[in-house]
């Protein structure tokens, strides 16, 4: 049987306006933590496999597997968010990526007010913007601990993170609209237009 195990990849976004060099190396450093942790749960979830009978009342495999959708999804989303940031930003959306907006919103500021008060709900979690796949309509949506409100089968298109850890070092708890208008000009676009073309495979398997 083949194994293979997630590796962190490496993003280059040193100088982002608004979001410090610091809040940005333990924002990676979590990030790592959550693919090893991917990692390890796929080792432990398959050594009981191997070595017994998997059942609903074996606690320890109940657990891992319970916890695995927390960690794949702190894994991916930060792939998609990282993805998405570029130093003062990248590009402008693209002719399709506009028309979905207005198909969809009424329009790119009538999106975006409403994309920024997803991201201003109270909570810890992610506002992102999906697609779905089968009618390519774009929604957006509130994601809490990764995994809890996930839309089966869309396509992320647009990811931001507004858990604490991604800006109390530069603002206060209270400061998340200063950090979501940071986020903004930030955002690479050129990601994002190729994200609704294509959906980008992001993670590296070895």
């Amino acid at each position: 049987m083949s194994k293979s195990t997630y590796k962190a990849k490496e993003f280059k976004l040193s100088g982002l306006e608004g979001i410090s060099d610091k809040t940005l190396e333990g924002h990676l450093a979590l990030y790592n933590g959550y693919v090893k942790n991917t990692n390890l749960l796929n080792e432990q979830i398959m050594e009981i496999i191997q070595k017994s009978k998997p059942s609903g009342s074996n606690l320890a495999y109940a657990e891992l597997t319970r916890h695995l959708g927390f960690e794949y999804g702190g894994m991916v989303l930060h792939e998609y968010y990282f993805d998405n940031l570029h130093p003062k930003g990248n590009g402008s959306p693209a002719k399709q990526l506009q028309d979905a907006f207005e198909k969809n919103f009424g329009g790119f500021e009538k999106w975006k007010q409403a994309f920024v008060a997803v991201g201003e709900m109270r909570g810890v979690g992610w506002a992102i913007l999906y697609q779905d796949p089968a009618t390519e309509k774009l929604s957006n949506h509130w994601i809490a601990l990764h995994q809890d409100g996930v839309p089966s089968g869309f396509k992320p298109i647009l990811v931001m993170d507004v858990w604490e850890h991604a800006f109390v070092l530069d603002y206060t708890p209270s400061g998340r609209g200063k950090y979501i208008e940071a986020f903004f000009s930030n955002v690479n676009w050129e990601a994002i237009n190729q994200r609704l073309k294509n959906p980008a495979a992001l993670r590296a398997v070895a």
